[in-house]
Parts: structure tokens; sequence; C-alpha cells
């Protein structure tokens, strides 16, 4: 992997700030054995439910399992549709696709890129079972909207909250408004693993069991040898839970770093290279510092000659994405036109303001 004296994201960085806690973690669980499904999973899954403000938490092999998970909990299945907003990851669509159901893509809000709830309201129809929130960048999706509006047509409201660990709306932490949401510890997330981890969140006791059934080959309720639906292999593993144990203690302490790390880009940023809004309910956790700039091309070739690592998310929007582009009804405007202006500058627990004033000082040079 190449390093890069400002990277995009230091995770080797963040990982040796932990070191202490991490190598007790690991020894603790290779001195009692329990690889799978030891205690540390359900201490894990106790805490981080807590966190949320949820009664339940399953652990999961990954966030696009506990997206999937969630709706196979639900029922969802062909012939139904399932809205989701065309700038995310593919992860969300696929998701659907696994269960045979439709997604069905929308635009987003041109300030924040989060899905437009009118275009939500728009799309739904005799076969919409789901509305997908999909909180992006760190900013929880508008929730004031999407709820009332999904409860309005007795649609499920699932939260996607991949990026969006300890981000609020109104006061309320992502993963406790809709009917389930779906976590990604992937290892660059605000909560990240040493690997791929996932979960699922809800105050649901019935769909919490349904979705660790599924997620255990189908055993419940007639011990170990007994598959009682067909199922699939989805467990957190014990090591990856303990890590994220030690590593939720200091997720706020790093969420409150970020958001310092993007009060600096704003106020240092040029004018022409547009930071994301934020809804005045939302308080983000910064997971990307996304702008929009007026020429990417030059951009990025100033970033890579200053040694300053950067991403793209999302170059292609999903339903112009040639694996789901059968599922497209047509143009959306606001997700196109912001896939070929924005670029997600670094970010990062361990970055300093100094590095901020770096990397604005090299989009400043191209400005000129």
């Amino acid at each position: 992997m190449t390093r890069h004296p400002i990277p995009f994201l230091d995770l080797a960085g963040v990982t040796e700030s932990l070191r202490d806690e991490l190598d007790l973690a690991w020894k603790s669980v290779v001195a009692h054995g329990g690889f799978i499904g030891g205690p540390e999973v359900g201490e894990f899954e106790e805490q981080f439910a807590d966190y949320c403000g949820t009664r339940h938490c399953v652990g999961v092999a990954n966030g696009t399992d506990a997206l999937e998970l969630i709706l196979a909990g639900l029922g969802v299945g062909p012939g139904d549709e399932v809205v989701v907003p065309a700038n995310t990851f593919v992860a969300t669509a696929e998701a659907v696709c696994a269960t045979g159901a439709r997604p069905r893509f929308v635009d987003v809000l041109p300030d924040t890129l989060e899905v437009d709830p009118d275009a939500v309201a728009a799309a739904i129809g005799p076969r919409t079972v789901a509305v997908m929130a999909v909180h992006l960048f760190g900013q929880m999706a508008d929730v004031g909207r999407l709820a009332p509006l999904a409860a309005r047509h007795g649609l499920a409201l699932v939260e996607d909250a991949a990026q969006a660990h300890g981000a609020r709306f109104g006061g309320r932490r992502a993963g406790s408004v809709g009917v389930a949401a779906a976590f990604s510890f992937y290892p660059g997330k605000n909560l990240g693993a040493l690997g791929d981890a996932g979960a699922v969140v809800t105050d649901d006791p019935d769909l919490s069991a349904r979705i660790r059934q599924l997620a255990n080959h189908g055993r419940g309720g007639g011990g170990h040898h007994l598959h009682q639906v067909p199922g699939r292999n989805s467990r957190l593993d014990t090591l990856q839970a303990a890590v994220l144990s030690a590593k939720l203690l200091h997720l706020d302490r790093h969420n409150r770093h970020r958001s310092a790390l993007m009060d600096r880009y704003l106020h240092h940023l040029p004018l022409d290279h547009r930071p994301l809004a934020q809804h005045r309910l939302a308080e983000s956790v910064h997971h990307l510092a996304v702008v929009q700039v007026p020429d990417r091309e030059a951009t990025t070739r100033a970033l890579d000659a200053a040694g300053i690592g950067w991403g793209i998310h999302y170059p292609v929007p999903c339903h112009l994405q040639p694996a789901l582009a059968g599922f497209a009804d047509g143009p959306l405007p606001v997700a196109e036109h912001a896939a070929r202006h924005i670029l997600s500058l670094p970010m990062s627990p361990t970055m300093t303001a100094d590095q901020v004033d770096t990397v604005c000082a090299v989009l400043g040079q191209v400005t000129r």
C-alpha cells in the first residue's frame, strides 16, 4: 500500500494509537479459544445496542449481510420494490437484489447529496414495501421527513448506517429511527474492525430473533443440529467483537476530532471547492470530507504531486452501474452531476490541523 505524507485515511496510525488495548483483546480471545460465538460477541452486541439507543443488536459478518438480513427478516422478496438513493455504495442495492426484490432508484438533494424525500414520495407505488434511508458520508438522511412518510404508507424504513456510527438527527442516534439499521465495521469506518464485520440494531425482538436465526444457518428453538428455516453463515467472530468493544470506547472522541477537522476545512477551503451542507437537525460524524470541485482531474493531479491521499465516493451512481442498469427508470440529474465533481479529502482521527491547512493550500493553488 502506498504511503502518503498526508494519507487519505491513516489506518496504521489509528491502530497504533490503540495498540495496548487491541493487544489485550487479542490475548484474551486467544487464551480462551472461543473464536466463534465467544463471550465477547454478546458483550459487544449489548454495548453497541446501548450506544445506538436500541434494544437489540445482532453481530454479522459484514455490512452488506446486515442489509440483506434485515430485508429477509422483514419478508421482502420477489415482486417487491425498495426505494434506494442512486448516490450510495452499491451494497445498498445489492442487498435488495439478493432478496429477489427490485431496487427503485431515486435522486438526491443537491446540497447534502442525501436521498431526496420528495423523490422518495414520488417513487412509492403499489409494490413498494420499504425505503432505504442511507446515512451518507457521516450525516443521517432527513429521517424527520422520511419516517412519517414511510409510516403513512405502511412501509418499513431501513437505515443504512454504514457510514454514520454515532451520528444524530434531532437528537436520535443513527440506528434508532427505522425498523432496523445496518452497520458496517469495515476497517475504514468510524468504528472499524481489523477485517470485515457488521451488525444489525433494532427495537423489534421478533425481527432480531429472525435475523439471528437466518444468520446462523437457520438454527433456532431446537438445538444446534436442527435448522428450522433455510439460513446462511453470517457471524461476527469473537476476535472482531473484542476489537470493536475496545475501539467503541474511543468512538465519540474520534468523532469529535473529525468534526474539528471538518470545521477547519470549512474555514480554509477555496471558495470554488464547495463542501456539502449539513441539515440543521443533523450532527454529522464526518466519515468522509466530501467537496464538489470544478475540475477534479486538475485537483487530483495537484494532490498526487503533493503526496496527499484522496478518494471519490462515488464516481458512478448505482443506476448507471452495468450490473444495475436494468433497474434504472431514467436519468437522475443531481446524482449524475455530483458524480462528476465530488472528491473526498483526507479525514482521519490522527490527522492534524496543520495537515488540513496543507491540503487546503494545495487546493488553493489549483484555483489560481
